[in-house]
């Protein structure tokens, strides 16, 4: 039976899904949010909280990315590379997909959903303190990757920790520019980019760039 995936291609969330999926050539069907009023009922239904993605296969209700992605990871057995075997290994890795997701992911959100209130809503203190976080987190990630001579944030081969981590650079460096001063950190967010994966997660989402509440530079 086909995986039916409730996501948008513009969500961060939606696109690390979407990566590990195409990661381990699993096929799916995306049943896009935002436009037929159907789908989105049918999203709702299933999770209440209204939060991307929802993956179901048959009966069975996946809901958080992650939770997601390690459910991914089981599916596709012995060819999937996304979580290694090793239990400290994989602790690692677990810990490197929480560093993007609330170190980085969490800040931007905060930036965006401030430029999407009115402008005497908004909140210069949580922006500030948002940039702040992100730059603490790009000093932390530079020096990981300056420490470990692997091509992915985890190790030698590509996983969960990078799933996350894709679409979370590619949009952080979009509202907090990781800057030269930080070449290891740039040097990842691009092999990330041009992973394949990524890269068709990125072309999918061009459509919707002008859904960028900060406004998307021109670039990527």
């Amino acid at each position: 039976m086909t995986l039916r995936l409730y996501a948008h291609p513009f969500s961060s969330y939606c696109q690390k899904v979407v990566i590990a999926l195409r990661e381990v050539g699993m096929p799916y069907e995306l049943r896009q949010l935002g436009g037929d009023p159907a789908v989105g009922q049918q999203f709702v239904d299933l999770w209440p909280l209204k939060k991307m993605p929802v993956l179901c296969d048959g009966d069975r209700v996946l809901r958080e990315a992650t939770i997601i992605v390690e459910y991914v990871h089981l599916k596709a057995g012995a060819g999937s590379a996304l979580l290694p075997a090793d239990s400290d290994a994989v602790l690692n890795i677990r810990f490197l997909d929480r560093v993007f997701d609330n170190y980085i992911m969490t800040p931007i959100q905060r930036i965006v959903s401030n430029h999407m209130r009115k402008p005497e809503r908004r909140d210069p203190l949580a922006v500030d303190e948002a940039h702040a976080l992100l730059d603490t987190a790009y000093d932390w990630l530079e020096t990981h990757l300056a420490s470990h001579a692997v091509p992915w944030v985890g190790g030698a081969d590509f996983s969960l920790a990078d799933c996350a981590a894709a679409p979370s650079l590619f949009y952080a460096d979009w509202v907090r520019p990781i800057g030269r001063q930080r070449p290891c950190l740039q040097a990842y967010r691009a092999r990330l980019l041009a992973r394949p994966s990524v890269k068709t997660a990125v072309d999918d989402a061009r459509p919707f760039r002008h859904l960028f509440p900060p406004g998307a530079p021109d670039r990527d």
